[in-house]
């Protein structure tokens, strides 16, 4: 079967935009990097925008010893605008983290999210900033891990109160046994505030006013 040279002409440039169309995705995919540790190696990068994807799971919330968030799931998005001597980086996050309910002491999912600037000026010397949003590095430095900075903004992205929702029916959904038990001893302690003080005690009492 013979081909005219349209055709050949037409498969040929087809054959050359799909390849240039793989070629872009595989740019932006390799662009968009893929991390599990917080850590962000800036030496070598030029500038322009950089993105990043951390997710974050339970080896993350092990580094900070706090019994408050047992653990969860949070993907940070992060866009680095790297000029020559200064690097904003652009956070943006959402997913769920692991904590206490406040009322039956049962592990609670929460969901955060968020967005924060984190400013990296680029010095001679290493000195302290009194922002808490701008970081001073030296020079010499060619990394940096923005753990602590994370943790930080999903910690402020927990509520004060956190306790298990109402169900359709407007009751708890807390754990009905520890809802029992604290029942129980909330009427213990408010028998115990109804008996009379011995007056021996009372005075040692009047003593601690």
């Amino acid at each position: 079967m013979l081909i005219s040279y349209a055709e050949c002409h037409k498969y040929l440039i087809s054959q050359i935009v799909s390849k240039k169309l793989y070629l872009c995705k595989l740019i932006a995919s390799v662009r968009m990097m893929f991390q599990t540790n917080t850590i962000v190696r800036f030496s070598g990068l030029k500038s322009g925008v950089y993105d990043f994807e951390f997710r974050l799971g339970k080896e993350f919330f092990e580094r900070f010893e706090n019994e408050d968030l047992q653990g969860g799931e949070v993907v940070f998005y992060v866009s680095l605008e790297r000029k020559e001597r200064l690097m904003l980086f652009k956070m943006s996050f959402n997913g769920r983290v692991l904590t206490q309910c406040d009322r039956c002491l049962g592990e609670l999912e929460v969901p955060v999210s968020g967005e924060h600037l984190l400013t990296v000026q680029i010095s001679e010397e290493p000195v302290e900033s009194e922002d808490e949003d701008v970081v001073v590095l030296s020079e010499k430095e060619n990394e940096i891990d923005l753990g602590q900075w994370m943790y930080e903004f999903i910690v402020i992205a927990v509520p004060m109160r956190h306790v298990h929702p109402d169900d359709a029916n407007g009751k708890s959904t807390c754990d009905p046994e520890m809802l029992k038990l604290l029942q129980t001893v909330h009427e213990d302690m408010g028998a115990e505030a109804d008996q009379p003080v011995d007056p021996r005690w009372a005075k040692l009492l009047d003593l601690t006013d």
